[in-house]
């Protein structure tokens, strides 16, 4: 049996890992919109979502696992976070699908057109240059995947590790 002072470590590096990844994967959805200026659509911004509940989740189990507080309590909050994964990665197989047209994707994927401006002088020419988002074309494929397919990849990965630092007890 391992050691309960070695258990809590390997929690915590994997607590640390999944958080950072999850830091890392929304921080680069977020550079695409922001500095690279890719509107996302609905379904983008709908695959964030279990990001945004999953790191919050993540550094609570560093700090459990940091504190010592009983296994059983990082174990729970992994297996959280292990669970918003595997839904992230539902919604991304299925926006990926609906853009490689295996099925219908939702019949509105309305978002507000951030980025277009409100100076009238400008609209023009932000109306000729921004397109709005469509959840069945695919804003960019990089080696053959859109970002629905690498946030597939990106949350099976986080998944895993947040399954086997839940095992680590």
């Amino acid at each position: 049996m391992i050691d309960a002072s070695v258990a809590q470590r390997q929690q915590l590096v994997f607590a640390g890992l999944v958080t950072l990844g999850m830091a890392v994967t929304v921080g680069g959805a977020l550079g695409f919109e922001h500095i690279g200026g890719y509107i996302p659509c609905a379904l983008c911004l709908m695959q964030r979502d279990p990001y945004y509940y999953g790191i919050p989740l993540g550094i609570m189990a560093i700090l459990s696992s940091a504190l010592k507080l009983p296994a059983w309590i990082t174990r729970t909050l992994l297996l959280l976070v292990a669970i918003l994964m595997l839904v992230g990665a539902g919604i991304g197989v299925y926006h990926a699908g609906a853009e490689w047209h295996f099925w219908e994707g939702p019949s509105t994927c309305a978002t507000t057109a951030q980025g277009i401006s409100s100076d009238v002088g400008d609209l023009l020419g932000d109306l000729d240059a921004k397109h709005a988002p469509s959840c069945t074309d695919a804003a960019l494929r990089i080696f053959g995947l859109s970002f629905a397919g690498w946030n597939v990849i990106a949350s099976l990965i986080l998944a895993a590790i947040a399954l086997r630092g839940a095992a680590k007890a």
